[in-house]
């Protein structure tokens, strides 16, 4: 095992920290996640729990590349193998996760498309304060654009979200398609700033430890079973 000094601290705290954050600040985050997970995943490496928090700069330069942490529930995907294990972070997990079925590399393809939202407007796709009814909403994968604060991000900006955070795994982006979506290889990725909204959004969003911690499999089976949420992919 190879550990390396990491000092640039949580994406997060880089974005609030900036006085200047752009959409095209966005894309060039998201692609370099695009590009760490695709090869983990030619590696047959599955992260499971992909989230802000486990994104971290590798030191405190402007121009430092990012990094990802805690491979504590990641997974090799050997040929054949099916994972089935609930495990993640609310809020970040896939549906089919959820759901109880047997599931794959996809799981961290969702996950990219719930970071890459917050990204761009600093609150979560999916909030409830009750973890079942959290978990209703991931399962009908029931999000929306809401104005004022998508008014000013671009239609490819939601598409490439769209694409990503899509309910079935098997029409879901991979990474390798994420990377060629316009909005990261193109010139679709607005310049505006929109660091004032972000960071206030970000600052009342995510002091919230629900978003911060993984949940075990215990108790997602224990929601889902007492809701009967299963077939609600089917």
């Amino acid at each position: 095992v190879v550990f390396s000094r990491v000092s640039g601290g949580e994406l997060f705290d880089r974005i609030v920290e900036k006085g200047f954050y752009t959409e095209k600040d966005a894309s060039t985050l998201i692609r370099q996640v695009l590009d760490a997970v695709y090869y983990l995943h030619r590696m047959g490496i599955v992260h499971r729990d992909l989230k802000p928090e486990n994104l971290l700069y590798y030191s405190q330069d402007e121009e430092s590349k990012i990094m990802i942490s805690d491979f504590g529930l990641s997974k090799m995907e050997g040929k054949g193998d099916v994972m089935s294990t609930a495990c993640g972070t609310p809020g970040y997990v896939a549906p089919e996760v959820l759901a109880q079925k047997p599931y794959s590399k996809a799981v961290d393809c969702w996950s990219i498309g719930v970071i890459a939202y917050i990204l761009l407007c600093g609150y979560p796709p999916f909030y409830d304060e009750n973890d079942s009814k959290l978990f209703e909403q991931i399962l009908k994968a029931e999000y929306e654009f809401d104005s004022p604060y998508w008014d000013d991000i671009s239609e490819s900006a939601k598409d490439f979200i769209r694409n990503l955070m899509e309910k079935d795994p098997n029409k879901r982006y991979t990474c390798e398609q994420a990377a060629r979506h316009p909005w990261i290889a193109g010139d679709t990725a607005l310049s505006k700033n929109i660091h004032e909204s972000v960071s206030a959004q970000i600052r009342k969003n995510f002091a919230k430890s629900k978003w911060r911690q993984a949940f075990n499999a215990t108790a997602v089976v224990r929601h889902m079973r007492r809701l009967h949420l299963g077939s609600s992919l089917d």
